[in-house]
């Protein structure tokens, strides 16, 4: 007999945070123009750039066929996370929460790269002359992933 479809809530999850990405993007690419740049603090500022490549713009500058390579990677990715998120037991909150912002992540600028052909990044970190790459949400839930899967691999570890 067929398996009854159980609610997960970490894929619900998943969709908020996807959601939060990509009402960002869209609300910043209506109201700002390429590299405009509204100051928020002395620290921070919201920032619209496009970026055809990766983390730091690796490999921005390539002739194009980055975009289906990262692509693949990001779908190959998502639909990893989705078979772990369904196998992680739901004790297991901060594996699956970081699941959850991983998917979120990758299907984020997956969205944009198939959309754009780039990733919209809208988030602007500073110090006086010094500059962080300019992200977006999806970044930010990536990386939060990892430091989440990070920390529950070493404070929490699961049952075998």
């Amino acid at each position: 007999m067929p398996k009854k479809f159980a609610f997960n809530p970490w894929i619900l999850l998943s969709v908020i945070a996807f959601l939060a990405d990509q009402a960002s993007k869209i609300w910043t690419l209506g109201h700002f123009s390429l590299y405009e740049t509204y100051v928020i603090t002395s620290f921070f500022s919201w920032t619209l750039t496009y970026n055809p490549g990766a983390a730091f713009s690796f490999l921005s500058n390539a002739s194009g066929w980055q975009m289906w390579f990262f692509s693949g990677i990001a779908a190959l990715v998502s639909l990893v996370v989705i078979v772990l998120l369904m196998a992680t037991p739901r004790q297991h909150k901060w594996h699956s929460v970081a699941l959850s912002f991983l998917l979120a992540g990758a299907l984020g600028n997956l969205c944009d790269r198939i959309r754009f052909g780039y990733v919209v990044d809208l988030i602007q970190w500073h110090y006086q002359q010094w500059y962080w790459p300019t992200f977006n949400l999806a970044d930010s839930f990536v990386v939060t992933a990892v430091i989440m899967w990070l920390l529950a691999e070493v404070f929490f570890k699961r049952a075998k």
